[in-house]
């Protein structure tokens, strides 16, 4: 901050003046930056060659926020894409932190209320809708991206607004169906059952409470090896610290319960893709499978398109031009 206000002053002048110009540089950064989390890159470079410009609107999963998606939305943007990154209720940049989360206080953590308990599928549905009906009054075509629990916001989502979307994408992400409509019934199904649930790192009563409530801010080695396994056994132990930080509290309950199945006429009608990872541990790769199969038995003449990552955990790997190759390359 010293550099920009030593510069302003040196431009503008001292006294009231210099604090004018300040006030006018920082107020033309704010706006600036308010700009850029709606769209992160807006110039053509390599997306001429496959295409044009698109709208990629990315949406994270379970216990994460639209910083998930930091290295694969910069490396869209500067392959010449625009990216909008949603933050759902109550996460990311408005995400509640239980006070005994941060003071570590963990039988207080086990009962302090939260207000995420309250969110519902609509609330998520009705966040992304509207990133999907600013971003296509961009211009182009938009992409709609998820992650995990995002997957489930794809499938309304793409119900609710099919003309607005040129593609839908499920990157590791729940894909309910006419026999497993919800995520819960995705996880609770045989497949799903490979996957690891944290039941032991659970705090406090998930009934009582009305959220998942995770601690990863732990210091027992027996929970940070769950944890590690469950979404990115794969990455360096640097990278899985990285995860950590980024992760929150409190996912709601009732989410995971709502129904989201796609229909053939809305939903179906969008060409779709898959990116499968092969050691995921939280969606089970054999659920990936069941999932795609019964989207594609819904709409036979239009099949996901699956990209396989043999070695890559639930994250997805963890250099992120892997996964953007993919997306960057998406018909539609």
């Amino acid at each position: 901050m010293n550099s920009l206000t030593g510069g302003v002053g040196a431009a503008g002048g001292t006294g009231s003046s210099a604090r004018l110009s300040r006030r006018r540089v920082l107020g033309r950064l704010a706006a600036a930056s308010g700009g850029a989390a709606l769209a992160l890159g807006t110039g053509a470079g390599t997306a001429r060659a496959h295409g044009g410009v698109r709208t990629y609107v990315l949406v994270h999963g379970t216990h994460s926020a639209g910083s998930f998606w930091t290295a694969i939305g910069r490396e869209l943007a500067l392959r010449g894409h625009r990216v909008v990154t949603v933050d759902q209720p109550l996460h990311g940049t408005e995400k509640f932190v239980p006070k005994a989360y941060q003071a570590q206080d963990l039988r207080a953590l086990a009962t302090e209320p939260s207000p995420v308990a309250a969110l519902t599928l609509d609330d998520y549905e009705r966040r992304v809708t509207g990133a999907v009906r600013r971003a296509a009054r961009l211009g182009g075509p938009v992409v709609l991206v998820g992650h995990s629990m995002g997957g489930v916001s794809v499938s309304r989502v793409a119900d609710a607004v099919p003309q607005l979307l040129a593609h839908i994408c499920y990157m590791a992400a729940f894909c309910p169906s006419r026999s497993m409509p919800s995520l819960n019934d995705c996880a609770g199904s045989p497949e799903g059952r490979q996957a690891i649930t944290p039941l032991d790192q659970l705090i406090g009563d998930p009934a009582t409470l009305g959220v998942l409530r995770l601690n990863w801010r732990t210091a027992e080695r027996r929970d940070l090896a769950v944890f590690r396994e469950m979404i990115c056994a794969d990455y360096s132990d640097e990278g899985f610290l990285r995860v950590l930080e980024g992760m929150q509290t409190d996912e709601s309950m009732t989410a995971y319960g709502d129904r989201a199945v796609g229909r053939a006429g809305t939903w179906g009608r969008i060409p779709r893709t898959y990116l499968r990872m092969g050691r995921d541990r939280t969606v089970a790769t054999a659920l990936q499978d069941r999932m795609i199969a019964e989207a594609d038995e819904l709409t036979p003449d239009n099949r996901f398109r699956v990209h396989d990552f043999p070695g890559a955990c639930h994250l997805g790997p963890e250099d992120p031009t892997r996964v953007v190759d993919v997306l960057h390359r998406l018909p539609g």
